[in-house]
């Protein structure tokens, strides 16, 4: 099985420097004219892709796009070698610490 990571993200440029200088992962491609990127350094590719905010999240529901802080229990854990090192850089690119790890 492939696991593949979606990201919707309502400015590409940004997300892609975040998760590079934040998690260390490297942009291999942009893919569909430059509204995605694929990223690469985990044990699975991510995918950022620019969806602009109040735009329909699926077509089934009338949920829109909305980037504010929200909950859901969907989330990611990134396994670090040092974690003090790893939040210093995270926060470094821009990560807020809403609770400790």
């Amino acid at each position: 099985m492939e696991l593949l990571i979606n990201i919707d993200v309502d400015d590409l440029d940004r997300g892609i420097g975040f998760y590079e200088a934040g998690l260390g992962l490297r942009l291999n491609r942009k893919l569909f004219d430059g509204t995605v990127a694929e990223l690469h350094g985990a044990c699975a590719p991510v995918y950022l892709l620019a969806k602009a905010p109040g735009t329909l999240a699926t077509t089934r529901a009338d949920t829109r796009r909305d980037y504010v802080r929200h909950w859901t229990p969907v989330h990611l854990d990134f396994v670090v070698e040092s974690l003090e090192p790893a939040i210093e850089r995270a926060l470094s690119a821009g990560a807020e610490i809403e609770d400790w790890p």
